[in-house]
């Protein structure tokens, strides 16, 4: 595996000077402090990451969401919102909390439009993307205002900010 999260066959360079292995973990286990206790009990927790391109993501986006367009991320949740199978599992295996997958190209256009670096709009979405893993939603403007409000202050847990 390399050390740094972006892949392409897309030809032409990446958008971005990559954001090292090491930092992405840092980021999430310090979210994962933040969020404990929303956290169901486990010896510990894993997710996947995977930084992808606008193609791609609208393949998923329309096989899953019925939406034919690009979007900035989606999260596959592996989890149900009452945790029902939690007592089945082994005290001795992380419990695996589900997908995140962010388009680059979707969020160099954000982190341009936000003046922003790449750097933090891509911790912006994966910060978002963990949140929905855990359950938090967005139907009207209240949750995602509070949604919002939490992920600012991920960010800053980790020294970004808007």
């Amino acid at each position: 595996m390399q050390n740094a999260y972006w892949e392409s066959d897309v030809p032409g360079p990446v958008p971005f000077e990559a954001i090292a292995e090491e930092t992405w973990d840092q980021w999430f286990q310090t979210w994962m402090q933040q969020l404990e206790s929303e956290l169901p009990p486990a010896i510990g927790y894993e997710l996947s990451i995977r930084l992808s391109d606008d193609g791609e993501i609208q393949q998923l986006n329309s096989q899953y969401r019925h939406q034919d367009k690009p979007t900035d991320v989606l999260s596959f949740a592996a989890l149900e919102v009452e945790y029902p199978q939690i007592e089945s599992i082994s005290g001795e295996i992380p419990l695996y909390l589900g997908d995140i997958i962010i388009s680059v190209d979707t969020a160099a256009r954000q982190a341009e439009q936000q003046e922003h670096s790449v750097t933090v709009e891509l911790a912006w979405l994966a910060a978002h993307g963990l949140l929905h893993l855990l359950g938090w939603d967005h139907p009207d403007e209240e949750s995602l205002t509070r949604m919002l409000g939490q992920q600012e202050t991920l960010l800053n847990a980790v020294g970004l900010a808007l």
